[in-house]
């Protein structure tokens, strides 16, 4: 068994196919399906069940693939570890991201100012949406991660707080309020987010008693502008999540104003050197530097 093997496993997982999982590591499928053979071959167990249609872990191939992650972090450290004791800042980073707030708004500052401080340590971002990226640090597919706080189950820093804000056509009746309620909402069409801060949308009419007449659900945001500039619906999004450019869109608050928390978290077991020197980066960086544009 050769940690370059459970690499391979790793990225058949994630991937979910041999040829995705070819693409991402650079090798031929060939190489990919010759790999996991060896390691089923030496194991004595079949670790996934495959076929033209289809594509599965058996119960022990779901059972190695978190020992394995845990594995192939331990050797990173290691590694990590070695260079430090040579004064080699080196390393990999896997940070998971999620949506425009964090992967436009917020991680670019962070990373560039970390880079400028550790060139040698190599920065790879996986981006999804906040479910994912929390299953993610669990797994160790990530080494950091954004999460929407509080989050108990790991190490965590505040990066950012935003508020909801209702979208609507400029000429629409309600774009001259100051601030709307649930209940202003409630008759018209609406667009229900996938993003992240759906739950959060859902539990805002909840609580008001309002059933929001949903004509869409859409993840990407540049969507749900595009369909609200035509007239075709209204929506709420978190203020972090938005572009600059709102042409033809107005963004209103909510009454009462709702918040939600963004944060960065890590795993407190067995962390790798780059990143706890990332976190402990984002804890010191000021927050006006994270957010700043351009």
């Amino acid at each position: 068994m050769t940690l370059t093997q459970l690499e391979i496993f790793r990225a058949v997982v994630e991937r979910g196919s041999f040829t995705a999982a070819a693409r991402r590591l650079g090798i031929t499928q060939s190489g990919v399906s010759h790999a996991i053979a060896s390691l089923e071959s030496e194991l004595g167990v079949p670790l996934i069940e495959r076929s033209r249609s289809h594509f599965a872990l058996t119960d022990i191939g779901a059972t190695i693939h978190g020992r394995i992650q845990e594995l192939l972090a331990l050797a990173r450290l290691i590694h990590q570890e070695s260079a430090a004791a040579r004064g080699l800042p080196q390393g990999s980073l896997r940070i998971g991201s999620f949506g425009a707030s964090a992967s436009l708004r917020l991680l670019p500052n962070l990373i560039a100012g970390f880079q400028a401080r550790y060139p040698g340590i190599a920065i790879h971002v996986e981006e999804g949406i906040d479910a994912e990226v929390l299953n993610w640090i669990h797994e160790r597919r990530v080494d950091v991660g954004f999460v929407v706080l509080p989050s108990d189950d790991f190490d965590t820093v505040h990066i950012a707080t935003d508020q909801l804000l209702v979208l609507l056509p400029r000429g629409h009746a309600l774009a001259g309020k100051a601030a709307l309620t649930p209940g202003d909402l409630g008759a018209a069409p609406f667009i229900m987010t996938l993003g992240g801060s759906g739950p959060l949308v859902e539990a805002l009419f909840a609580e008001a008693g309002v059933q929001p007449s949903v004509r869409f659900r859409i993840q990407q945001i540049s969507s749900i502008l595009s369909l609200v500039r035509r007239g075709l619906g209204i929506s709420i999004v978190a203020e972090l999540a938005l572009p600059e450019d709102l042409a033809g869109v107005a963004a209103l608050p909510l009454k009462p104003r709702r918040t939600r928390a963004v944060g960065l978290a890590l795993r407190s077991a067995n962390p790798s050197l780059a990143a706890r020197a990332f976190f402990d980066f984002a804890k010191r960086l000021p927050r006006r530097q994270i957010l700043a544009q351009g």
